[in-house]
């Protein structure tokens, strides 16, 4: 039986840090699969407010998705790295905070606590997507150090954060990074047969 991965995030404790395995070949199929299961089956509980870091694909983009599953704007903000370098910051969202580059990583630490501060729910889930684009912007120390000090000071409160990272057949530095600071992994390819 497969494993739904909305059931899966829910069953999870506060203060949980899970790594999202995404086929690179899926790509597409997969990307909306987390996005159903993070934005509209567990966003959509009761005093729960999720906070987007799009540096990946632009805030425009997944807000445009996270309408057709028809999640409520006060129920996401965006901290978003990636509209400014793509130049496609034309339309900005009443509900994203703009960052300037995938490289600010205090920055973007900062707008994800302000983001928190500013929405206190009972619980929160912050997404980051995706720890492979940061890796192209960032040396691998630093990448390191940031996921260790947001990842654990998200741990010591009701945060659920979900790392998405793009999985290839062998491991690479990034994703054995990311295994040492994420309670567990789930892969969307084996959870979605």
């Amino acid at each position: 039986m497969p494993l739904d991965i909305g059931e899966r995030l829910r069953s999870l404790p506060s203060g949980s840090a899970v790594a999202l395995k995404l086929d690179p070949r899926e790509y597409a199929d997969h990307y909306f699969a987390v996005l159903n299961a993070t934005l509209r089956d567990v966003g959509s509980e009761t005093n729960v407010h999720t906070i987007y870091v799009a540096v990946t694909n632009p805030a425009a983009f997944v807000w445009s998705l996270a309408q057709a599953l028809d999640v409520p704007i006060d129920r996401i903000s965006f901290v978003d790295a990636i509209s400014h370098i793509m130049m496609n910051y034309a339309n900005s969202l009443p509900n994203a905070t703009y960052v300037d580059s995938p490289r600010a990583l205090e920055e973007i630490m900062l707008r994800v606590e302000y983001l928190l501060r500013k929405f206190p729910h009972p619980r929160s889930i912050v997404v980051i997507d995706s720890v492979n684009s940061l890796a192209i912007h960032n040396p691998p120390e630093l990448l390191s150090e940031f996921f260790h000090i947001l990842l654990n000071n998200l741990k010591s409160r009701p945060v659920l954060t979900l790392v998405l990272e793009t999985s290839e057949e062998e491991a690479t530095g990034v994703e054995q990074m990311l295994n040492l600071v994420v309670d567990e992994t789930i892969d969307v390819a084996r959870a979605g047969r």
